[in-house]
């Protein structure tokens, strides 16, 4: 933050007259574009077999579990032994699948907030460039500022105008 300030007055020394300044949400602009929205409900599409398969491992996983322990002095020991090396297999699958899932959807997803984001970021300068603004600064590094000097909104709808769906 104390580098912000520094830069902040460093940048205004140099301009003669005021500095035309901008806050801007970029989080919040790109996860409100229509893209990202879009992509959200196909990644949930893509990977809701997937994910239906962990709960289904999962729901085996209890069941297995709840054998033994209802089973406890009804079963022979072979039996919760079997019980017992399913449950660890079973286990093994769900954490593979779990982790190759994640991975999946992780790598997925990284990928359209990293598109979507440069592309924000361009027509961020654009607009400060058409506006004349000196410094756009992202909300998370400022302290306070007035509602007026957000274009968040505004960069949001500019991306759903310059990229629109397809």
């Amino acid at each position: 933050m104390v580098r912000f300030v520094f830069l902040l007055a460093a940048v205004s020394s140099l301009l003669p007259g005021q500095v035309k300044l901008a806050i801007i949400n970029s989080q919040q602009a790109v996860v409100d574009t229509a893209e990202i929205k879009k992509a959200q409900a196909e990644l949930e599409a893509k990977f809701k077999p997937r994910q239906a398969e962990v709960e289904k491992l999962q729901k085996e996983i209890a069941g297995l579990q709840n054998q033994l322990q209802t089973g406890q002095g009804r079963i022979t020991p072979q039996q919760e032994q079997n019980l017992t090396a399913q449950g660890q297999r079973r286990q093994r699958e769900l954490q593979r699948a779990t982790e190759d899932l994640q991975a999946d959807v992780d790598r997925e997803r990284n990928e359209i907030l990293q598109r979507v984001g440069a592309r924000m970021q361009e027509l961020v300068k654009k607009m400060a460039e058409e506006r004349g603004l000196d410094v756009v600064v992202d909300v998370s590094n400022t302290v306070y500022f007035k509602p007026a000097l957000e274009l968040t909104k505004e960069a949001t709808a500019a991306y759903d105008k310059a990229y629109p769906l397809k």
